[in-house]
């Protein structure tokens, strides 16, 4: 059973009308639970703003974009494998949209030109829907020595910077396959 919701005005009225609550938390054994079917999966929304370029420079959070040389913007980084060196996205700056992007576990078992019958095993599934946006975004990928810029023996070696002007749409499903055993 479906319900939804048209108008928040419904929703408002709904909440502060005063009806007393008489649904409980309970738990629910195996075999009530092989009753229950469902979709397990993530959906977010979201407008993400750092340091946009042209924007003002008062968000120090990120760092201060006022002198051209100084690095400003978020800091992603990873690390491959345990005792390596880290990857980095760094000095991203822009302004990043979504709607309804999803992250979900998949099971490939057909398909990739033959290979997905062969590969028979789950894949992490980011799913784009069309409503994904970048504007004015710019950021730098390296290899770093350490996570964070203010650690003790930090190097870091950019491999190259991306700068796109405007705005860039995206949508479809992104696989991430995992490599190896461990």
């Amino acid at each position: 059973m479906t319900f939804r919701l048209f108008s928040p005005l419904a929703f408002a009225l709904l909440a502060v009308s005063g009806a007393p609550a008489l649904a409980e938390l309970a738990s629910l054994g195996d075999e009530a639970l092989s009753d229950i079917s469902g979709q397990g999966g993530i959906y977010l929304s979201g407008d993400i703003s750092i340091n946009e370029m042209g924007g003002p420079v008062e968000n120090s959070y990120f760092g201060r974009c006022e002198d051209a040389d100084k690095k400003c913007g978020a800091r992603f980084a990873y690390q491959l494998k345990e005792g390596g060196g880290w990857m980095v996205l760094d000095e991203i700056r822009g302004n990043f949209s979504f709607e309804g992007l999803t992250l979900r576990v998949r099971h490939v078992d057909s398909g990739f030109g033959g290979d997905g019958e062969l590969f028979d095993s789950d894949v992490l599934e980011l799913g784009l829907p069309n409503t994904v946006r970048f504007n004015d975004v710019r950021f730098k990928i390296g290899a770093s020595s350490t996570p964070r810029p203010t650690d003790p023996g930090f190097q870091q070696t950019d491999i190259f910077s991306v700068e796109m002007q405007g705005a860039v749409v995206m949508e479809g499903n992104l696989l991430v396959f995992p490599t190896g055993q461990p």
